[in-house]
């Protein structure tokens, strides 16, 4: 099974290929030139056919080649896959990854967890890796910039959640759904490795997951989780019991016109809010990277003081 992943990944750029597509050096999604069968210089475009469905049916075989592709590079970058739920064989089970490969008593540890949809792990919006290019779209330029500031990494897959056998779509079981997958995650990987401190990254629906276990593991994430970190997230009001807790550690970069951090809304005892410097929610992530790591730095910093 060691050599899954590779072949995976060497089938999906394959596929790509067929449909006309590769990735180019600086991981823009470029048409095939026929000549010489690379990338050429025309980018991806929707509009192939005046037919709307038959647009759409060719953007979603070019969209289901992402993940497999994805995968392969956080593996070049150095993590790693840990299968879930432990002892369900690799065909019916998910994955997470993570650096090192098991995880210990990491000093720093950074947890990226992705919205709801399409996205799986290392992909912030399916739609930017398409239109625009990799490091736009994918978490790998967090994954790159955490590695520069010495963080171990833990990246969730939260909507991987089914897989085919007997004829039929199966819930796997014990991360049959993302906020299944978040808790398993949280219980079986991240407390059991005993880390001396834990920031989070969440996007989207990525922020009720995070508020879930924040709720369920309020005693760790207070002794632990020094600094949350949501792009435009969807999480409602915050618990009111931990709302002193979350009005300390997190900050979320929104959709919004005005400059990058520019205050746009906190009252007391909730999350304090400031523009992510974008107004298209997908796109939050990726214009709020430099802040975001400035922020969890300096939330490092002030717990590393107080002891």
């Amino acid at each position: 099974m060691q050599n899954l992943p590779a072949r995976n990944s060497e089938q999906a750029a394959l596929q790509l290929k067929k449909f006309g597509y590769a990735f180019d050096e600086e991981g823009v999604l470029r048409k095939i030139d026929t000549a010489t069968g690379e990338p050429g210089k025309e980018p991806y475009s929707y509009n192939v056919k005046g037919d709307p469905d038959e647009n759409e049916r060719h953007y979603q075989n070019v969209a289901k080649q992402i993940p497999e592709i994805v995968y392969d590079l956080l593996e070049k970058n150095g993590l790693s896959r840990t299968y879930i739920p432990s002892g369900e064989a690799e065909e019916r089970s998910t994955f997470v990854f993570s650096q090192p490969s098991k995880l210990l008593q990491s000093k720093k540890l950074l947890v990226l967890i992705h919205g709801c949809g399409f996205v799986n792990a290392g992909q912030w919006a399916r739609s930017l890796i398409i239109n625009n290019s990799m490091d736009h779209g994918s978490q790998l330029p967090y994954v790159r910039e955490a590695q520069k500031l010495g963080y171990d990494l833990l990246i969730t897959n939260a909507n991987d959640c089914t897989r085919f056998y007997n004829g039929k779509e199966n819930p796997i079981k014990g991360v049959e759904n993302s906020k299944a997958h978040m808790k398993y995650v949280w219980e079986n990987i991240v407390m059991p490795s005993k880390p001396e401190s834990v920031a989070i990254v969440a996007h989207s629906y990525g922020g009720c997951l995070t508020l879930g276990l924040v709720k369920s593991h309020s005693k760790f994430f207070k002794e632990s989780v020094f600094a949350i970190a949501f792009t435009d997230a969807a999480m409602g009001c915050p618990q009111a019991e931990n709302g002193d807790y979350l009005s300390k550690v997190a900050c979320d970069w929104v959709a919004s016109s005005l400059p990058l951090d520019t205050p746009v809304a906190q009252s007391n005892k909730s999350i304090r809010k400031v523009s992510a410097g974008h107004t298209k929610h997908e796109w939050t992530s990726n214009s709020a990277i430099d802040s975001v790591f400035q922020f969890i730095e300096e939330k490092y910093e002030q717990r590393t003081n107080k002891k």
